[in-house]
């Protein structure tokens, strides 16, 4: 079995983040999420398309960390999900020369009414859903179902950037049977922000109280603002 530095992997790609702003941090002004919560993060993993020496360094580490924990033997497929995961699952395909689908959110209206791109005519192939990004894990679930309705076996998932930070992302990970793989998450960002001095203290102090305790910072920041 490869061995690899997971602690370093983790630190490499946590300041390639950073250098390329895909991770963001403002406490004085907090993101607005989806959600409608504040947050003093933000995490956008799509820049790194736009970067190919950062995204090529990135992706060779994720062909090193799927063939030591899951095993070349044990991947057929490689899935992305619409849409973030679909360039990532493209560009790892390629490294390690396997057969490529990308999943929809929903079937589409027309045509074949297609959930899964590509071709997978055979059950029982071992598929690895690819990500950009995991908070809670919820989202995935529309995927794993989609590729498990279609035949396949899907047992692990792997994201560029974990938050690393919510109970119910392995929560909801166990519940699916699916192990998550993952090459960096916030408290390595944070490690590397500190040792390199990304960030102002004042801004490291608060990024370091949300990923302790996201709840009661994003309520305080509500109550603030």
């Amino acid at each position: 079995m490869t061995i690899i530095n997971k602690e370093e992997i983790a630190y490499e790609s946590a300041k390639i983040l950073l250098d390329t702003k895909s991770v963001l941090c403002n406490a004085k002004e907090p993101f607005t999420l989806t959600s409608g919560k504040l947050s003093p993060v933000y995490t956008d993993c799509r820049r790194l398309i736009s970067f190919p020496y950062q995204r090529s360094r990135l992706m060779d580490y994720a062909v090193e960390m799927l063939n030591a924990e899951i095993g070349e033997e044990n991947i057929d497929f490689l899935a992305g999900g619409e849409t973030a995961g679909i360039p990532f699952s493209a560009f790892i395909a390629d490294r390690m020369d396997k057969p490529m689908l990308y999943v929809r959110k929903k079937p589409k209206g027309f045509g074949r009414l297609a959930q899964i791109e590509g071709c997978m005519d055979d059950e029982g192939k071992k598929v690895i859903l690819i990500e950009d990004l995991q908070t809670d894990g919820g989202s995935k679930e529309v995927f794993i179902n989609a590729l498990r309705n279609a035949g396949a076996i899907v047992e692990h998932a792997f994201v560029v950037f974990h938050y690393g930070i919510f109970p119910a992302s392995e929560e909801n990970m166990k519940k699916a049977g699916v192990k998550l793989h993952a090459l960096t998450t916030w408290w390595d960002v944070l490690k590397a922000a500190k040792e390199l001095s990304y960030f102002d203290d004042e801004t490291l102090s608060e990024v370091e109280s949300f990923l302790n305790n996201p709840i009661e910072w994003q309520n305080n920041a509500t109550a603030r603002a």
